[in-house]
């Protein structure tokens, strides 16, 4: 059973998510690999003047190679804190986004990819694409890859209805977003495959509205 909670803090800017793990079963075959990842950051200048720094830190991946004791089955938990910080014009609002793609032999460290898959990329300098999905629960072929954003935050419309969001909003010209053991459950790849975080930040101001994407490094699920 996986449990996730979200924690709001400091007025709506900042978020945590952290996700609870079940116990493994006893007699689990393979060690877990801990990688740390180097994050990065990423500034841009919009045409009204304003600056938009994307930061992904404090990155990491847990590896478990065969949570189903066979190679189609792989489990990854994932951390890291991801800040926009946007300055030179008054924001009206933004919107961070964390997220991951995932690949079964698909080189998702460059070049051009149009997976079917519900991603298409050029994985340098795009925006994901929003029909990702939500929650880290996939089942790849070769030569496929998706992406899941890390937030669910559910609301209630105008009309009362669920809604959900995968990003959270901040005003003050600055937002966070931080999240601890977020699973990657990866189903149905025999052979290689790898994952990269994106944050993608959308910034609005009187003059410009625009989307600021950073990509973290890629990484092996073994």
């Amino acid at each position: 059973m996986i449990k996730s909670k979200l924690v709001a803090r400091a007025a709506g800017a900042c978020l945590t998510a952290v996700t609870a793990v079940g116990l493994l079963a006893a007699g689990t075959a393979h060690a877990d690999t801990f990688v740390p990842l180097p994050g990065g950051e990423i500034s841009q200048t919009l045409g009204d003047g304003t600056v938009v720094t994307v930061r992904l830190f404090g990155e990491s991946a847990t590896i478990n190679p065969s949570l189903g004791s066979t190679p189609l089955h792989r489990n990854t938990w994932v951390s890291g804190t991801a800040e926009a910080v946007v300055t030179g014009q008054p924001l009206k609002l933004g919107k961070i986004r964390p997220g991951y793609v995932v690949g079964c032999q698909v080189n998702i460290g460059g070049g051009g990819v149009n997976s079917g898959a519900g991603y298409s990329s050029d994985w340098e300098g795009s925006r994901p694409n929003p029909s990702g999905s939500l929650g880290g629960n996939l089942s790849l072929g070769p030569g496929e890859a998706q992406q899941f954003f890390i937030l669910d935050q559910e609301r209630a419309d105008p009309f009362g209805e669920s809604v959900h969001n995968t990003f959270n909003p901040f005003r003050s010209g600055r937002g966070g977003v931080s999240w601890k053991n977020t699973t990657i459950a990866l189903s149905g790849c025999a052979g290689y495959a790898q994952a990269r975080a994106f944050v993608r930040v959308e910034v609005e101001t009187e003059k410009a509205t625009q989307d600021v994407t950073l990509w973290g490094q890629p990484f092996s699920l073994g």
